[in-house]
């Protein structure tokens, strides 16, 4: 029995004209069948064939090809979830903002393809952000006529500002994400130059800093949220996500569910967390997520800031403390401790072992068997 036929099928924009770019293995078969499509080119950039994109002639490769090749339109459709368990993003509160007269302000169409694809409340405030900071640089321009020159001015502008690559990457992001997903053109700004990442060390505290930290929270519930943060090292977003039924106190682990990349993954679960959320489950009787505003809906991010934040100040530690610092210690002290970096990997859900690697530039273990030559 042969190998199964299949062809991948792309949303380009080529001569500024929209069309299906169709790739596939070399096959005698759907090459011939290839050449009964309507008008069908070939593009040497791209190196596949390509036809107008309409309704009619996206039926007529559905007929062509049914029953003959499997059609892969993971490249072609752009409506799915970026996260479909994300809650869905009530973007009136964008539309409603009280703005100048004369301001630029996000087109509608944009908004409903943020809601759409549900992304995150901050990403979406973020994207909305800086693209309207984009198209009232440009006021008297339809946003659809503008293209890269416009956009390499506008970079340079934010570079002699002095912004960072961080800030400019997410510039990037979401003057692509109206071009690209929005209006449907996904090659059209593929050449923008992204800034360098800027190469910084994680900053982390000792574990001692991380006790006391603990140790002046104000209530159960606040030490709860740092212990689970550090003994488990979540992220934010991860611990505000948290379910009851998502601490596993028989396999003292914590179930992390759609984290960063979509993906789910175990962590560590400390027997010291465990006995103090047992305790706080019983004064404070969450409902569904694990910590609830007074509403009952999902904690606050930035209460979590603050949490964090007065106890390190309560606690005397010589730099300001972040959520994600007390993550970053979490991973350096477990590689002092001798775990492996690739079960580190793992606990963290990195993607690459590179990301991982970063901990043992600050792990003082990796100093300790160099002799000092003062010494």
């Amino acid at each position: 029995m042969g190998s199964i036929k299949n062809i991948t099928l792309y949303n380009l924009m080529i001569n500024n004209q929209k069309v299906i770019g169709i790739r596939f293995a070399p096959d005698k078969v759907i090459q011939a069948l290839i050449k009964s499509l309507d008008s069908p080119k070939w593009s040497p950039k791209y190196h596949l064939v390509y036809i107008p994109n309409s309704k009619k002639n996206l039926a007529q490769l559905n007929n062509t090809f049914k029953g003959v090749a499997w059609i892969n339109y993971n490249r072609f459709l752009t409506n799915r979830p970026i996260k479909p368990g994300n809650e869905k993003v009530d973007a009136d509160w964008f539309r409603h903002r009280s703005l100048p007269d004369n301001y630029r302000r996000c087109p509608e169409d944009y908004l409903l393809k943020l809601e759409l694809k549900r992304y995150a409340v901050n990403t979406v405030r973020t994207y909305v952000t800086f693209f309207e900071q984009f198209i009232n640089c440009y006021p008297d321009k339809d946003p659809y006529t503008l293209n890269e020159t416009h956009i390499r001015a506008y970079l340079q502008r934010l570079i002699r500002q002095e912004k960072s690559s961080s800030y400019l990457n997410q510039a990037i992001n979401a003057i692509k994400f109206y071009y690209e997903v929005v209006l449907g053109m996904p090659n059209r700004f593929y050449e923008i130059e992204r800034p360098r990442k800027a190469y910084r060390l994680p900053q982390v505290i000792s574990r001692e800093e991380v006790l006391s930290i603990i140790a002046h929270t104000n209530n159960l519930k606040h030490k709860c949220i740092v212990q689970l943060i550090y003994g488990s090292g979540l992220r934010r977003s991860e611990l505000l996500n948290l379910k009851i039924n998502d601490i596993d106190s028989k396999r003292m682990l914590v179930r992390i569910k759609q984290a960063k990349g979509n993906k789910d993954r175990l962590s560590l679960l400390s027997h010291n967390a465990l006995l103090n959320l047992r305790s706080y489950y019983k004064i404070w009787k969450p409902k569904d997520y694990l910590f609830e505003g007074q509403k009952g809906d999902r904690y606050s991010g930035q209460a979590v800031v603050n949490i964090i934040k007065n106890a390190a100040l309560k606690a005397k530690i010589a730099v300001p403390v972040t959520p994600h610092m007390l993550r970053h210690s979490f991973a350096t002290h477990l590689l002092e401790a001798g775990v492996d970096l690739r079960q580190i990997q793992v606990i963290l859900g990195h993607q690459s072992t590179k990301t991982t690697e970063i901990y043992t530039h600050v792990a003082t273990n990796t100093f300790k068997t160099i002799k000092n030559p003062l010494d």
